[in-house]
C-alpha cells in the first residue's frame, strides 16, 4: 500500500543525508518540495529522478489533497522542505495532520535540524529547553509569546533572518532583560560558528541561516510568576509609590525600567 514518508534533508552540508533518505527519495513515486528550484541541487546532486511537485504554506490546504489522492491512486509520495524536518518551522504539518485523520499512512525517515544541532554546538548546560521557531512580526505579538516564557527556568531558541538579527535582539533585551546568548550560524557549512555575547552589548555578524539561544536569567524572583502589572501592584499594596515600585519590578525581572514604567502607566 502507498504511504507518504516524511523525509529530514541536510541543513547545510549535503553529505549529511542519511542512507535511508537516499533510498527512500530514490524509490518514491513524487516528492512535495517546499521549494523546487531549491531541492533540483540536492536531488541532482545523488541522481534522483522522482517527479517533483510544489507543497508550500501558500498551498498546503489544496495541495495537501492534491497528495493524498495520489497516495490513494498507489503513488508514494516523499514529502521534504528546504532543509531540516518538514513542519518544524516548515511546511508540512498540514499534510502530515491530514494523512493521520484520513487514515493515510506515513513512514518517517528522520534528519537533522538547526534547532537540535545548535543545542549541541552551543554546549549550554540545560536538562530543556524552549523552542519558539521564528517570532511573529508584529512586536506587541512578540513581547506577548516571549513574556509567556520569559520566567520558564529554561534557554529559549528562536530562528532569525540575518537581516533581523539585531533588531531581534534589541526587543529580546527590552523584553526579557540582559542575558547571555548563543549565536549559531551556518550549521554545517565551511563557515559554521557560534558566537557567545550578551543581550545588552550584542554583536555577532549578520550573515547566514541563524540560531539563537537565550539563556534563562540567572536570578528569578517568585514574583515574577505575576504578570508585569501584578508585580508592580503587589509593591504598591505594600506601601512603594509608583516609582518606587517601577524601579523593584525592573531589578526583579532585569528589565529597563523605561519598559515596566510603560506598563506601569495602564495601571
Amino acid at each position: 500500500m502507498a504511504k507518504l514518508f516524511i523525509v529530514g534533508t541536510p541543513i547545510g552540508n549535503l553529505q549529511d543525508i542519511t542512507l535511508r533518505a537516499l533510498d527512500t527519495l530514490k524509490t518514491v513515486d513524487v516528492i512535495a518540495c517546499e521549494d523546487t528550484r531549491h531541492s533540483l541541487p540536492l536531488l541532482s546532486h545523488f541522481d534522483i529522478r522522482a517527479k517533483l511537485i510544489a507543497y508550500h504554506k501558500f498551498n498546503e490546504a489544496e495541495c495537501s489533497e492534491r497528495i493524498i489522492s495520489l497516495i490513494r491512486d498507489g503513488k508514494n509520495v516523499a514529502l521534504i522542505t528546504d532543509a531540516g524536518m518538514p513542519s518544524i518551522s516548515d511546511p508540512g504539518a498540514e499534510l502530515i495532520f491530514q494523512c493521520r485523520k484520513q487514515n493515510v499512512e506515513t513512514e518517517l525517515v528522520p534528519g537533522p535540524t538547526a534547532v537540535a544541532s545548535a543545542i549541541a554546538l552551543s554546549g549550554i548546560k540545560s536538562a530543556g529547553f524552549t523552542f519558539l521557531g521564528f517570532l511573529p512580526e508584529k512586536k506587541s505579538d512578540k513581547t506577548s509569546l516571549l513574556s509567556k516564557f520569559a520566567n520558564s527556568g529554561l534557554p529559549i531558541v528562536i530562528y532569525v533572518a540575518p537581516h533581523d538579527l539585531a533588531k531581534t535582539a534589541q526587543i529580546l533585551f527590552e523584553i526579557l532583560g540582559d542575558r547571555t546568548v548563543h549565536v549559531a550560524r551556518e550549521l554545517t557549512k565551511i563557515h559554521e560558528s557560534v558566537t557567545t555575547t550578551t543581550l545588552a552589548q550584542f554583536a555577532c555578524e549578520e550573515r547566514g541561516e541563524i540560531v539563537m539561544i537565550i539563556e534563562a536569567s540567572e536570578t528569578q524572583s517568585p514574583l515574577n510568576s505575576l504578570t508585569v502589572s501584578e508585580h508592580i501592584a503587589h509593591y504598591i499594596d505594600m506601601g512603594m509609590d509608583k516609582k518606587d515600585a517601577v524601579k523593584q519590578v525592573a531589578k526583579d525581572r532585569n528589565l529597563p525600567k523605561n519598559e515596566i514604567y510603560q506598563q506601569a502607566i495602564q495601571l
